[in-house]
């Protein structure tokens, strides 16, 4: 009985990382792919096949156009195969091109001009930002975001906060000339600014006031005991409920702020990145597949909307990293 329960837990255990992990690795491959398929289409290019994961077929059907549709057995990446390609990574088939006519030649992807050969690349990207918009967009329209307003309510002593001479009842106007409407949009940039000084402007009674504060880089653990390195004033907001709102938007509204999450998101990526290079970030805060499974996993027992919001973040990621000259970050 003791090895059934252990085996149960152990199975159990994985599955609530595997599917999550499933849905959202699929969902983002395949609108990735499938922008690469669409414009392909577009441009006359003949399409073998477009496959979600790698490895032998599972099932899979042929549309009118002779393009083989198929779900293969290892769910981490897809790939659309064009014609006259010798891998899915898009490589051409020299052997295959030398024997080409020129009906084939047509709607061979290595022989397009290069604007359409770039257009058909550049497509699987532009489709992970479109498709982040998208999920942003709804989860703010239907589900809302919780705000409180970026009012001071406790300096931790000794902080970068007491030192820059913030105070108790202090209301955040603005950072570095960014206007602050609560305080999640000030802990943002707070947290994306290590050992940065920042121009804090604040309301204080009645009048403004200017201070520079520069937060110190620090470790702190999530709810799930993932360890992140983040910038940090040394202040709190009380989140009781009466202090807490909720606000929902309408369809315009919501397509704005889903644009400005997703180039929130490109900016801190590109921001890490630069930090990795110049050495003022760690590469411990990356991660493969394993990764994303684990994260996908913590985050599914949260909410859907907070799986949905991952399943973006990653869109973006994705789509920002196969926008590098790097062909096998492609899928």
């Amino acid at each position: 009985m003791d090895f059934l329960t252990g085996f149960w837990g152990f199975g159990g255990s994985f599955l609530s990382y595997a599917l999550p992990f499933l849905f959202v690795l699929t969902v983002v491959v395949f609108f990735h792919e499938l922008g690469h398929f669409w414009v392909a289409r577009r441009c006359g290019v003949k399409v073998d096949a477009f496959a979600v994961g790698f490895g032998p077929e599972l099932i899979g059907f042929n549309d009118r156009h002779g393009t083989r549709w198929k779900l293969c057995a290892i769910p981490l990446g897809g790939y659309v195969r064009f014609y006259g390609d010798d891998s899915a990574a898009s490589t051409p088939d020299s052997k295959t091109l030398a024997k080409m006519d020129e009906a084939e030649k047509r709607v061979s992807f290595f022989y397009k001009p290069v604007s359409q050969r770039a257009a058909v690349v550049a497509a699987g990207p532009i489709a992970n930002f479109i498709l982040a918009i998208v999920i942003f967009s709804m989860i703010f329209m239907i589900f809302g975001r919780q705000v409180t307003t970026p009012r001071v309510d406790t300096v931790q002593p000794g902080s970068a906060a007491a030192e820059a001479g913030l105070q108790t009842g202090d209301m955040v106007l603005s950072i570095d000339g960014e206007p602050i409407k609560n305080f999640g949009e000030m802990q943002r940039i707070v947290s994306g600014s290590p050992d940065v000084a920042l121009k804090i402007v604040v309301q204080r009674g009645a009048s403004e006031v200017t201070l520079t504060a520069t937060p110190r880089r620090q470790e702190i653990k999530d709810n799930f005991g993932n360890t992140h390195r983040v910038g940090l004033l040394g202040v709190t907001r009380s989140t009781s409920r009466e202090e807490v709102v909720t606000e929902r938007y309408g369809p315009l509204e919501s397509v704005k702020l889903g644009v400005a999450e997703t180039w929130f998101v490109v900016e801190r990526t590109l921001s890490y990145i630069g930090g990795i290079v110049r050495g003022t970030e760690a590469t411990d805060q990356l991660g493969g597949p394993i990764r994303i499974a684990q994260i996908s996993g913590q985050v599914a027992t949260v909410s859907f909307a907070a799986l949905l919001h991952l399943t973006a973040v990653l869109s973006v990621s994705i789509g920002l990293l196969n926008l590098f000259p790097v062909p096998l970050l492609d899928g």
